[in-house]
């Protein structure tokens, strides 16, 4: 897991750094030049005209030294510096005094700024980096709005400037296209309100001490392939399919069959080793026609979810894709919250009914799985002020339950039950398309079946479901891609992991 550290906690892994390797910190900062700009040399050609903007700290320092870096590359660099940012630093004064003398380099004129970037293609953003404690203004300010306005490519050099690490930023912020973070994520990179200024961002090695990573604690974590491919079971050579659980499925009522189909199939895909899927008696003739690898239970009712006997047979139960919110299913859902005590999923509709009756969440069985998006995790909390708040909710709600929370969205966070809280890289918007989530219901019935714990099952689903997603939409397309397009793209999701074959 790529550890997402605070500001305070990134300072001292620079520090650690330098005194464990024994060298000066304008070496350290000359590996984050020369990785930001073996990053940048792959994407831009030398003919673009690059202005650097730069403040007077570290970060000031970093842009300067990419600027040398990219004029020997051949780049045509012109540096602007605004010496208003405070007093330099040794190690901005020492890549300053390395500038060559071919390269332009200015101070900031507040007479008429927009001159400075008469022809620039790219913007490059150094002018205030992590440390930043408060909103800009003054000239500061004025130069963000500037940059922002400048008709370039903008790229931010480890942060945008403007923007706060570790919590809610305001004010004038740098409206990146890209954003090149040194080493690990930053934490506002993640947090939706964020992606405007952020951009796409990617992350440039810099061999940061190993040594103080792994013994740094944390609560944030990125998760990786590398992560997940780690926690598949291996299937032993004389398994059958008892030894990979018997998953119920509580899915659809009259008018929403698709969602029961697409979870069971996506079950299904996911390795469980048998499926049971409990629907309304009037609809038995859809599932053995649309997914006959499937088992079929049918309830006393005729168009809804009404109640299950003996559910406690099953590994695990996942209820809630296309389920309706009738009477007869709360009081459904209700009797199978009394009755089953291993760990299920709960989605969709079993959430909102579970929302509009917060007194059965004490029901809910330690280590199960709730999947809301961001309105139906609003219905279970209430509304937030900011994503950081909202981020503190769902720590919140999944300690309370003592269960996972994954929140549904662009970088889908995890939240267990001891505090931790995991985002996923994997997936696109193309996935914002109706049946996605009950896709990931039928994923994650399936792990948990499987008998992995409730916290490595969701890290696996999510990431599948991602990744699926992502090798659909590189085929097929964002705008074209559909629920089950998800599921087909399943099987290449796992082989990309576990290298089979």
């Amino acid at each position: 897991m790529l550890k997402i550290l605070s500001s305070k906690e990134i300072h001292e892994l620079d520090r650690h750094t330098i005194e464990e390797e024994g060298i000066p910190s304008i070496d350290l900062m000359e590996r984050a030049c020369k990785a930001f700009t073996a990053w940048f040399t792959v994407r831009y050609r030398p003919g673009k005209k690059i202005g650097v903007v730069c403040g007077t700290g570290n970060n000031g320092g970093d842009g300067l030294g990419i600027a040398r870096l990219l004029s020997m590359e051949g780049y045509q660099v012109q540096v602007i510096v605004v010496t208003q940012a405070g007093k330099p630093t040794s190690d901005f004064e020492i890549n300053r005094n390395r500038l060559p003398s071919q390269i332009p380099c200015t101070d900031w004129n507040e007479s008429n700024p927009e001159s400075l970037f008469s022809g620039v293609d790219i913007i490059i953003d150094a002018l205030l980096g992590s440390g930043l404690s408060r909103p800009l203004e003054g000239t500061l300010a004025c130069v963000v709005s500037i940059m922002n306005e400048t008709d370039a490519i903008k790229i931010a050099v480890d942060i945008p400037s403007g923007l706060l690490m570790d919590r809610p930023s305001e004010g004038v912020i740098f409206k990146a296209h890209r954003t090149v973070s040194f080493q690990l994520p930053k934490l506002a990179f993640l947090m939706p309100y964020n992606a405007p200024y952020v951009g796409e961002w990617s992350l440039v090695d810099i061999g940061l001490s190993a040594t103080f990573l792994s013994n740094q604690s944390c609560q944030h974590f990125l998760v990786t392939e590398s992560d997940i491919s780690k926690l598949f079971i291996p299937r032993k050579r004389f398994s059958h399919k008892g030894n990979f659980g018997h998953a119920l499925l509580i899915a659809g009522s009259s008018g929403m069959m698709g969602a029961c189909v697409l979870s069971s199939k996506a079950a299904l895909r996911a390795g469980v080793g048998l499926l049971t899927a409990h629907i309304p008696k009037s609809e038995k003739n859809i599932l053995p026609i649309a997914v006959p690898e499937a088992l079929t239970e049918y309830d006393d009712h005729e168009t809804c979810f009404s109640g299950v006997s003996s559910p406690e047979k099953y590994s695990a139960v996942g209820i809630g894709p296309g389920l309706g919110k009738q009477k007869e299913a709360l009081q459904g859902l209700t009797q199978l919250l009394e009755i089953y005590r291993k760990p299920m999923v709960l989605d969709a509709d079993a959430l909102n009914l579970l929302a509009e009756n917060s007194h059965l969440l004490h029901l809910i069985p330690s280590g199960s799985i709730l999947t809301p998006h961001p309105k139906e995790f609003e219905r279970l909390v209430g509304t937030w002020k900011d994503d950081f708040e909202r981020l503190e909710k769902l720590r919140k709600l999944s300690a309370q339950l003592k269960s996972v929370v994954i929140l549904k969205g662009a970088f889908s966070t995890i939240a267990a039950p001891d505090g931790k809280i995991f985002f996923n890289p994997t997936g696109n918007p193309g996935m914002a398309t109706g049946g996605s989530g009950d896709v990931l219901t039928g994923i994650l019935t399936a792990m948990l079946a499987q008998g992995y714990t409730s916290v490595d099952a969701s890290l696996i689903s999510v990431y599948i479901h991602g990744l699926a997603g992502d090798l659909a939409a590189r085929e097929l397309g964002m705008i074209s891609l559909i629920a089950n397009d998800i599921i087909n793209f399943v099987p290449k999701a796992f082989l990309q992991i576990r290298k089979e074959f």
